[in-house]
């Protein structure tokens, strides 16, 4: 297995992640569910009219962190979201979330898909990191 399928594994095995941006100079943290692993990279995406993507348009240096319960670890995956501007990765991303492509088609929104780059990901229990590892694209 690869060491970014590590991460997107982990990610869709915790179900649920939560994604921190800095607004200013105040810390933001919302829950996501959505990434979507494409030729070794790790998509997310957000609504480009949202804040959370102003933010991350403003600081892009984020951190995810996702608790896997039934393992007793949590991942922090950090680095340097990338936009994407690949429409076949918006197309990919609502094939894969159909509802919400819909509300998005139905209100004309657009979808924001990034990536992490210059990332590292720590695998860690509630003591110490187990595992780090360094994605750069």
């Amino acid at each position: 297995m690869s060491d970014i399928k590590k991460v997107s594994d982990f990610l869709t095995d915790a179900g649920v992640f939560f994604l921190a941006s800095v607004d200013g100079d105040q810390a933001k943290c919302r829950p996501l569910g959505f990434q979507m692993l494409v030729d070794d990279k790790i998509y997310f995406g957000v609504g480009s009219f949202k804040e959370v993507w102003k933010q991350i348009e403003a600081n892009p240096k984020i951190e995810i962190v996702a608790l896997n319960d039934a393992k007793d670890k949590f991942i922090r995956y950090y680095g340097t979201a990338k936009a994407d501007p690949n429409p076949e990765l918006v197309e990919k991303a609502f094939e894969i979330m159909p509802e919400i492509g819909k509300v998005y088609e139905e209100n004309g929104w657009e979808m924001a898909i990034f990536y992490l780059d210059d990332a590292t990901a720590e695998f860690r229990n509630m003591m110490a990191v187990e595992e780090t590892l360094k994605f750069k694209y």
